[in-house]
């Protein structure tokens, strides 16, 4: 009865890895390639590097089915962001512009003070 049970244990083992040649390999993989580009709208560049015999794929930034997944990519803008330092700096000027004024508002009251005596 126990051996029953486990008899998927001790049974026959599967059967051995088919080992792939390397022509099926490249024949397999060009053909998903060429599956995949089939179904694209925007067809990549592909080109041989023939001193390597590398191919290259040049892609879009952003592919078809990425587009229905993802958020558009937000674009680049060239606003600079004050440091601590900036904001520093102004707060300081900011300041001294005040100061500047109440001196003035001041050295008027005292004149007008002083003329009407």
């Amino acid at each position: 009865m126990g051996y029953a049970m486990f008899k998927f244990l001790f049974g026959k083992k599967g059967s051995k890895a088919v080992v792939e040649t390397q022509r099926e390999t490249v024949v397999r993989t060009v053909d998903e390639l060429n599956a995949i580009l089939a179904l694209m709208a925007d067809k990549p560049k592909i080109g041989i590097d023939l001193n390597t015999g590398l191919l290259t794929v040049d892609l879009p930034e952003q592919m078809p089915d990425e587009a229905l997944a993802l958020p558009a990519p937000e674009p680049e803008t060239a606003v600079e962001e004050k440091t601590v330092e900036d904001k520093v700096e102004e707060a300081k000027d900011e300041a001294k512009e005040a100061v500047e004024e109440a001196v003035d508002e001041a050295v008027e009251k005292i004149a007008d003070a002083k003329s009407a005596a």
